[in-house]
């Protein structure tokens, strides 16, 4: 089997996670609405389809990476599972004192905070050994900017989705989103050419 290559697994996943949100937005809401408990199980799960694909797909590239990699993809994992058992364990105390009100609409965020807990400390740990998130590999992937203007679409979309149902709390939070990540691209762009005006003037040199 090919090595599956970093532009390769960064596609992949965008386009895994935004037939997660397309899902998630236009069919997912139709399991209210249909008669029949297969019909609404089929239509309730059609999301996770996707998110199996990413799991695959992580999977694949945790086991074609080379030690130094794995070992980072381990860490990265066990803290962020570490994280989200404990905040499923204090909101789980405080839901049981009737100190918060949760219904189990809330276990839809786990994976993002996992997701969102792995990236994170990867990041920390490949900055700790003095590299990119991608310097093992030798492959550059897309770019940084390329991908937080990608995942800015897809919150503005949900955030627009939202605005459309009159759902001002899910509509702001996207919206912030959205403006978090076009302003994390600005900055990963600028970051860019700073680096490509400084080859430049190595070269020069």
């Amino acid at each position: 089997m090919t090595r599956l290559s970093n532009k390769s697994y960064q596609w992949q996943t965008l386009l895994s996670m935004s037939a997660y949100v397309a899902l998630l937005l236009l069919v997912w809401p139709l399991a209210r609405s249909v008669e029949g408990w297969a019909a609404k199980g089929l239509l309730a799960l059609a999301p996770v389809l996707p998110m199996f694909y990413l799991f695959a797909l992580m999977a694949r590239r945790i086991r074609e990476s080379d030690e130094l990699e794995q070992r980072m993809h381990l860490v990265a994992l066990g803290v962020a599972t570490m994280l989200t058992a404990a905040l499923s364990l204090i909101g789980g105390f405080l839901a049981a004192a009737h100190v918060l009100a949760i219904d189990g609409s809330i276990l839809i965020w786990v994976f993002p905070v996992m997701l969102a807990g792995y990236g994170i400390t990867r990041s920390l740990l490949v900055r700790r050994y003095g590299g990119d998130m991608f310097a093992c590999a030798g492959d550059a992937g897309i770019p940084a900017y390329v991908r937080a203007l990608l995942v800015a679409v897809l919150m503005a979309a949900v955030a627009v989705f939202a605005y459309v149902k009159n759902d001002d709390q899910l509509w702001g939070v996207f919206a912030g989103m959205a403006a978090a990540f076009i302003v994390f691209a600005g900055l990963q762009l600028v970051r860019r050419q700073r680096k490509a005006a400084l080859a430049d003037d190595r070269a020069q040199r």
